[in-house]
């Protein structure tokens, strides 16, 4: 079992820049594939990026691709997603999942509760 925090969420202006966090618990946490993915309001929840068991390799969305980076520390069982330039359109709720490398929420066998991003023009 993996028990997932995601932190970091908040209300940024275009052009600015978040770091989200997600806490892992539990001693398999290096083990898992970890992506973030967001929903948006009336939208379905879609893929934004993902990262293997050993950080070494990644994968974007076309959206996130050169704007947002996807990291994670073993040692301290987090995953993170640093996003730069954010656009109104980043808004959403952002959540961190652990499970197979993909890009399907099916690939994915937990999942966080969300934290909220918000940009505003």
């Amino acid at each position: 079992q993996v028990q997932l925090v995601e932190s970091g969420g908040g209300l940024v202006q275009a052009g600015g820049s978040l770091r989200l966090s997600c806490a892992a618990s539990g001693r398999t946490f290096s083990s898992y594939a970890m992506g973030w993915f967001r929903q948006a309001p009336g939208k379905e929840r879609e893929f934004v990026a993902v990262i293997s068991w050993s950080g070494k390799n990644t994968y974007y969305a076309s959206s996130a691709k050169g704007r947002f980076t996807i990291s994670r520390d073993n040692a301290k069982n987090t995953v993170y997603l640093q996003m730069n330039n954010l656009k109104p359109e980043d808004t959403a709720v952002y959540y961190c999942a652990a499970g197979e490398y993909g890009l399907d929420l099916d690939d994915y066998d937990y999942w966080g509760q969300g934290t909220q991003v918000t940009v505003f023009s």
